[in-house]
């Protein structure tokens, strides 16, 4: 992680229009990273989509921690099912196809 990819909690804060706890909590649950230099806590670039998800998800449809933690479940069980049928699809088109006629 690089360090010009961080960006400062508090503007981040401050943009989104958020609480200071609701960040510590994503931190907390393991969504989000937070990183201190000296007495300063950044965010990388790179979770910026992340956060702006889980914000929508609390404050736009009002879910808690828990239920968050619940919906990232099971996106991820989606994600590597969609992983796995499209590996298995492309086994299928790399093994020779076999017509049986009657």
């Amino acid at each position: 992680m690089q360090n010009e990819n961080l960006i400062p909690v508090e503007m981040c804060r401050t943009l989104y229009n958020i609480e200071m706890s609701f960040i510590q909590s994503l931190d907390q649950f393991g969504f989000i990273h937070l990183v201190g230099i000296e007495e300063t806590q950044f965010i990388d670039s790179d979770e910026l989509q992340t956060l702006e998800k889980l914000i929508r998800l609390h404050y736009e449809l009002d879910i808690n921690m828990e239920g968050i933690e619940a919906i990232n479940f099971l996106l991820e069980r989606i994600r590597n099912m969609q992983n796995e049928i499209a590996y298995l699809k492309s086994k299928l088109n790399a093994t020779p196809q076999y017509i049986i006629e009657d």
